[in-house]
């Protein structure tokens, strides 16, 4: 996609293949467009860096503090981020009071509180294997909003098995159930020192300024899709349905945005729940997917995709559009 826009500030990030451009590992901080957001006064959702990522390691803390800079200032705006090095995004967020490493930062904290109210922090999450290894950095980063993208989905996820990293609630006793089912509340963020804390911690009720208010940290949004694009690998309805599922059990907003390239053509459960036949593949173009673990002669739960392209697989699941948002 860089290769094919020709815009300049993706010149020299990637490299010419017999199978065509692929990126070569640069990232850099393109100082031109750190300001748009400023131009742009009506309130809007930016997501930042759609093609890159905010806290690769190429990209030093004073690099990452003059986007937040922007982020700041640019308060009308609400800004999503997306990594998948969730661990460098909590030691960044963690410290970034106590290092005052820059101009830019020292001039946010003159300016607002910290965690940014209108920046939400997210992670990609894929799989499990990606949920247990991301989400519970993401649990000890300060954010006014958490969230995942599960996108693209490529196996099951069960969040209510997720719980922390490093656990900050030890003193405060107390333990959440899971990153999307708290059960204590008046937690407070204190910046200063990286912990959490509870209400009588503060017994004339006083805060500094440098805190911001928190329930039990959990995610507040997730966001659910399938993979689009060439190559693109088939998403088993099941696995969409058991994070709305669990999203749903604990008022959680879900967004579905997106089938992928793929349309499920037959789902046995939903149109033969009796398990009567055994269908076969009607084409080339169909796929079976097997989920293991379901009930019946096959133990299996027997699904056919066709692939059909973004538009037309859409992004309605069992007929219902879920478009849930975070309250901010």
């Amino acid at each position: 996609l860089a290769t094919r826009l020709g815009i300049d500030k993706y010149a020299g990030t990637t490299d010419e293949t017999k199978a065509g451009p692929v990126w070569n590992g640069t990232v850099r901080l393109h100082q031109p467009h750190l300001d748009q957001p400023l131009r742009w006064k009506r309130p809007r959702r930016i997501f930042v860096n759609s093609m890159s990522d905010l806290f690769h390691e190429a990209l030093s803390d004073e690099d990452i503090d003059k986007v937040f800079a922007v982020m700041a200032t640019a308060n009308w705006h609400t800004f999503q981020i997306l990594t998948k090095r969730a661990d460098r995004m909590r030691d960044y967020c963690r410290s970034f009071v106590a290092r005052h490493s820059s101009e830019e930062g020292r001039n946010i904290l003159d300016r607002t509180v910290w965690p940014l109210p209108n920046v939400w922090l997210g992670v990609s999450v894929e799989d499990q294997a990606a949920a247990d290894a991301r989400v519970p950095a993401l649990l000890d980063t300060p954010a006014a909003v958490r969230w995942l993208s599960c996108e693209p989905l490529l196996g099951p996820v069960d969040l209510t098995r997720v719980g922390y990293g490093e656990d900050p609630f030890d003193e405060c006793g107390g333990h959440p159930e899971s990153a999307i089912g708290a059960v204590a509340t008046g937690m407070w963020w204190d910046a200063t020192t990286g912990h959490f804390w509870s209400d009588n911690r503060h017994g004339d009720g006083s805060r500094s300024g440098l805190e911001l208010s928190a329930r039990y940290p959990r995610i507040d949004w997730v966001v659910c899709g399938g993979e689009s694009g060439a190559r693109s690998r088939p998403m088993h309805p099941d696995w969409a349905r058991g994070l709305r599922d669990q999203c749903a059990a604990t008022s959680l907003p879900f967004l579905f945005k997106q089938w992928g390239e793929w349309t499920v053509t037959y789902d046995r459960d939903a149109e033969d729940p009796d398990w009567r036949r055994c269908p076969t593949a009607r084409n080339n173009n169909e796929r079976y997917l097997n989920l293991a673990g379901g009930h019946g002669f096959h133990g299996e739960r027997m699904v056919f995709v066709r692939k059909s392209g973004k538009k037309a697989a859409g992004r309605l699941l069992d007929g219902v559009l879920h478009d849930g948002y975070p309250e901010v």
